[in-house]
C-alpha cells in the first residue's frame, strides 16, 4: 500500500515572479484524494516545483511508502541522479558553485529520507488528470495568493 503525491509548481506572469505550488495526495486506499496548495511569494519555477514536492511529502506520514509524481525533471533528478554527487562535493554543482536552492533541497531530502520514496515523471500539460489538477492548484494559489488549510 502506498501513497501517491502529484506535485506541481507555477510562476506567473513571469519567471521569476509570484510563485505557488499544488499537490494532490492519494491515500493508500486509492479512494481518498486531498488537494493542497500554497502561495510562496516572489520566487522561481524551480523554487515552486521544489516547494510542491516538499509540501507533498510532508503531508505523508513518516515511514510510509510514497510515489512522488512530477513533471519537473529538476526535482526528480535532484532526488535521484544528482544527490549523491552534490553531497560528495559538499553541495557544489559541476561549476563548483553552491547548488541553487540548497535550503529547499536539504529540506526535501529530509522529508524523502523519512519515507520510502519512489519517483515518476509525467509530461506536463499532456492530459494526466492528477498532474493537471496539481497544476490548477498551483495556479489557484497564484490567483488567490492563499494556502489551503493543513
Amino acid at each position: 500500500m502506498k501513497w501517491t503525491a502529484y506535485t506541481d509548481g507555477a510562476c506567473a506572469p513571469s519567471n521569476p515572479g509570484p510563485a505557488g505550488w499544488g499537490c494532490v495526495l492519494i491515500a493508500p486506499d486509492g479512494l481518498t484524494e486531498t488537494d493542497h496548495f500554497g502561495f510562496i511569494g516572489p520566487g522561481t519555477n524551480q523554487i515552486a516545483e521544489l516547494t510542491a514536492a516538499l509540501e507533498g511529502l510532508s503531508r505523508v506520514p513518516p515511514g510510509a511508502v510514497v510515489e512522488l509524481v512530477s513533471d519537473s525533471q529538476y526535482v526528480l533528478k535532484g532526488l535521484t541522479e544528482w544527490r549523491a554527487g552534490w553531497e560528495r562535493k559538499g553541495f557544489r554543482n559541476s561549476k563548483g558553485e553552491i547548488v541553487a536552492n540548497l535550503a529547499l533541497w536539504k529540506a526535501l531530502y529530509a522529508e524523502a529520507d523519512a519515507r520510502k520514496v519512489t519517483t515518476r515523471w509525467v509530461r506536463g500539460h499532456n492530459g494526466d488528470t492528477y498532474n493537471e489538477r496539481a497544476d490548477a492548484l498551483a495556479n489557484k494559489a497564484l490567483a488567490t495568493r492563499a494556502s489551503s488549510p493543513r
